[in-house]
């Protein structure tokens, strides 16, 4: 089996998802596949992309869930990717070390030409985070855009990953969480972000953001429950009603 970099990693880049302003748009998960289809993952195989049950190999996918009932309730987008863990079954559970973390960031990657495609890491994934890619017959996952955070081409304010890059909603952050002292870390503690499932042990290094509680009133507008019907137009003599009724009179005026 495969075994973890010695002592923590000198960096834990990662991603820092507030579920509190995220649309649900599903603009991640677009812009990473299209990212990572022609990057070092390449290609992302998509299975019948244009039949009844479209499937294929998505790094970012995102979950909608209604929560609570009545005025207390509220639609939460739940973005679900790799979390970079410190201590990631995925990687002690490989035998071939196709599977690794890097000491020098602590980014999880697979090594596709190590692979045989035994599955053994997505069974000790407890995030559903591994894709395996059908066509290819190997397992792949979100890699944090290894080629573009490093890519010294791109301006700096321009080495995050995809997904990062094109929220619209300012909902994804990413930085170094292993420095106290980072803006990524400095925004976990302001809004006690948290780990997800953190009873497994895995000390995943991405946080989540909860929703902050709703104001009291929000959403209220004063309107009445039901609004009373309306009074029927007053049409003029020889005019009908309905939808030739209102053609008639747009076109008298």
């Amino acid at each position: 089996m495969t075994s973890l970099p010695a002592g923590p990693a000198r960096k834990r880049l990662g991603l820092v998802i507030d579920l509190d302003i995220c649309v649900g748009c599903h603009a991640c998960a677009v812009n990473c596949k299209e990212w990572n289809t022609g990057g070092v993952a390449a290609p992302l195989t998509d299975l019948a992309p244009y039949g009844a049950d479209p499937d294929g190999v998505w790094f970012n996918r995102v979950h909608t869930y209604e929560v609570g009932e009545g005025a207390a309730g509220r639609t939460v987008h739940f973005p679900r990717s790799c979390l970079h863990c410190a201590e990631p079954a995925c990687v002690t559970v490989c035998p071939t070390g196709a599977s690794f973390k890097r000491a020098e960031d602590g980014i999880v990657l697979v090594d596709e030409d190590l692979c045989i495609g035994c599955k053994l890491c997505s069974w000790a994934c407890p995030y559903g985070a591994r894709e395996f890619d059908e066509d290819a017959g190997v397992m792949k996952k979100c890699t944090l855009c290894i080629d573009r955070i490093y890519n010294e081409t791109f301006d700096p304010e321009d080495r995050v990953p995809a997904c990062v890059a094109t929220c619209p909603a300012s909902a994804r952050h990413f930085g170094d969480l292993g420095d106290p002292d980072s803006a990524v870390s400095k925004l976990v503690a302001e809004r006690e972000g948290f780990d997800l499932m953190a009873e497994m042990g895995y000390a995943p290094t991405n946080k989540y953001l909860p929703p902050r509680p709703r104001r009291q009133g929000a959403g209220c507008t004063g309107a009445p429950a039901r609004l009373a019907p309306a009074a029927p137009a007053q049409l003029a003599p020889g005019m009908s009603g309905g939808l030739l009724g209102w053609l008639d009179r747009l076109l008298s005026q």
